[in-house]
């Protein structure tokens, strides 16, 4: 990498699930339209024809007309390829297939839990935990091997267990998790201004927040826009909504959406504790008692959002593959769609361009004092200059401190049990999270059928007294 003209040149990006038809997209528009940074993306996957089809496709966006640098795609086939020497690395990978996923959001509804999402927490995290933090112990060993002093940036979930593998890994690493839910929130906050008070904010960095607490279990403690304090605001477009939801701006037909949502939990939640939560209802309903959103379908239509199955991942992943064919083959034009993701902005910032406050998850080194030292948390973090410095959020309120700490413990005891192939230390989270509603006799067997369904990426654990 150089430097030439305020701009920096040369820059080496590993992608890492290269064959990614989302996350990998988003970021090829992105970097196209951010004028002061170019060089190559090397994309590795598996799936080698998928990110063979990407570079197809990332090579395209450069003729687009309103592409303002150059980017090149290397579709390559080891790891090595793809990490050594690299400035920056990403991460958005698939843990295992969806049938495994399927495994992990549906066998418990035998047992009468339902998952609204599945990859973070509850059952269907923990058992995708098992599989995502060896392959993440891999990727950590690849960074320290190949490419040391690269930044890097996780998109995969379960955020919190993904990036802490990869300090517990290689500690001098220099990583950190990047999550939307937050954004989505700033939106809904401007909505909010909006509908009581007649204000209309333009970008959604105008509104000023502080972040406390874990990913998609995240917590603002203050929310301003300008001179205005947002939470009494907030409190009176809670009161106004909580009882049918609040679409507008947003995807409003919930009812035929797998992923749209209706907003009543977030509302319901700042009524009870007087805190914003700061994720999406299929997110924050995971974290909460097993019976207050998630009892079962009926109770999840009255709250006003869905159960995402994988059947429509299955679907939608055909979609995909077959949108990718239409753009390598010329019949879809190729257009530049922003994301509206903090990536590129933050790769600038480290690389001395700008600067960014901003949403991160890394380690906790004080930044919430009454969660512990070294725990993946999300707080704001000013991104400068090759570094992030995070923000001081305070402690996590005691209103909402019970909640929060159990997730946060239930994630540290998870990573130390994983670390450790210590198959019974995981059944003891599993069987302590709040879906699990069942009997521990009946949590025994739903664990053991969840991970021999998805064994053949279990190898690493010994599994013969489950």
């Amino acid at each position: 990498m150089i430097y030439r003209d305020n701009k920096a040149e040369q820059i080496k990006i590993a992608y890492i699930g290269g064959g990614s038809r989302g996350w990998a997209w988003a970021l090829m528009s992105d970097l196209a339209v951010c004028d002061d940074l170019s060089g190559d993306v090397y994309l590795y996957d598996i799936d080698y024809e998928s990110a063979k089809n990407n570079e197809i496709i990332g090579n395209m966006f450069n003729d687009i007309e309103d592409t303002r640098s150059k980017w090149y795609y290397h579709a390559v086939e080891t790891a090595k390829e793809a990490y050594e020497n690299a400035d920056f690395v990403v991460i958005s990978i698939q843990p295992g297939s969806f049938e495994a996923m399927a495994s992990d959001v549906h066998t418990p509804e035998k047992y009468g839990i339902y998952q609204s999402v599945g990859d973070t927490t509850g059952p269907g995290g923990i058992v995708r935990s098992m599989r995502t933090v060896p392959m993440f112990e891999e990727i950590a060993e690849c960074i320290k091997t190949y490419c040391p002093d690269a930044w890097v940036i996780n998109y995969t979930n379960p955020m919190a267990l993904c990036v802490k593998t990869l300090y517990r890994v290689f500690p001098e690493i220099k990583a950190f998790g990047c999550c939307h839910e937050v954004f989505q929130t700033q939106d809904f906050l401007r909505e909010a201004l909006k509908d009581i008070c007649g204000i209309e904010v333009a970008k959604r960095r105008d509104i000023k927040i502080n972040p406390v607490s874990v990913n998609h279990f995240t917590w603002l403690t203050g929310a301003r826009y300008r001179n205005l304090d947002l939470f009494p605001i907030y409190r009176k477009f809670a009161e106004k909504y909580v009882a049918e939801g609040y679409t507008k701006g947003f995807d409003s037909n919930w009812r035929n959406s797998a992923f749209a949502t209706s907003n009543r939990i977030k509302l319901d939640l700042f009524l009870r504790y007087g805190y914003i939560a700061a994720a999406g209802d299929r997110h924050l309903a995971e974290f909460c008692e097993g019976k207050w959103y998630l009892a079962d379908p009926e109770t999840v239509y009255e709250w006003g959002f869905a159960l995402t199955p994988i059947s429509w991942r299955l679907e939608d992943l055909k979609d995909r593959n077959e949108r990718s064919r239409r753009l390598i083959s010329g019949e879809e034009k190729l257009e530049i769609q922003t994301s509206g993701e903090d990536g590129v902005d933050q790769m600038r910032s480290l690389l001395g361009l700008d600067s960014l406050l901003t949403n991160a998850n890394i380690p906790n080194v004080g930044q919430i004092p009454n969660l512990p030292l070294g725990a993946i948390v999300e707080t704001n973090a000013m991104f400068h200059d090759g570094a992030i410095t995070p923000v001081m959020a305070g402690e996590v309120p005691k209103e909402i401190y019970s909640m929060v700490s159990r997730v946060c413990a239930e994630q540290e005891e998870l990573d130390r049990a994983i670390a450790a192939r210590d198959v019974e230390g995981i059944f003891n989270v599993f069987a302590n999270d709040p879906l699990v509603t069942c009997s521990r006799k009946d949590a025994r067997e739903l664990f053991r059928e969840m991970v021999l369904n998805t064994k053949e990426y279990l190898g690493m654990y010994d599994l013969s007294n489950i």
